[in-house]
């Protein structure tokens, strides 16, 4: 993609006068809009295959993320319940045995606030 905006560039600085006078004057469009409608247009040929590829994957995950909704989606409802705050807890580990454990963070003690003017910023 990044080898687009060179080329627009060099197609903007490239074009004769008379041809960007007569796009200006069809349109209503400077050349500098002529140029940014080619980049974007330039990308969105380059992005296209792939816009269309990530939609075919798409198609193809929807059933099984459907089925995972509907298996999963209760017992994730009850767990939600149940857990008032994700934030005291570590992230999950999965040991060697295919267990899940989900521990909680240990709590944090007060820390001892620094007398004012001892730190090292000064104001």
């Amino acid at each position: 993609m990044r080898h687009l905006a060179p080329l627009a560039v060099a197609l903007c600085l490239l074009a004769p006068p008379a041809l960007a006078q007569d796009a200006e004057q069809d349109r209503g469009m400077s050349l500098m809009e002529r140029g940014a409608e080619l980049f974007f247009r330039g990308l969105m040929d380059e992005l296209d295959p792939a816009l269309k590829e990530l939609e075919g994957m798409a198609r193809e995950m929807q059933p099984a993320l459907r089925s995972f909704a509907e298996e999963m989606g209760p017992a994730l409802r009850d767990l939600m319940g149940q857990v008032e705050d994700w934030s005291v807890y570590e992230a999950p580990e999965m040991l060697d045995n295919g267990d899940i454990i989900i521990r909680r963070k240990p709590p944090q003690e007060a820390l001892p606030r620094p007398y004012p003017g001892t730190g090292d910023i000064e104001l």
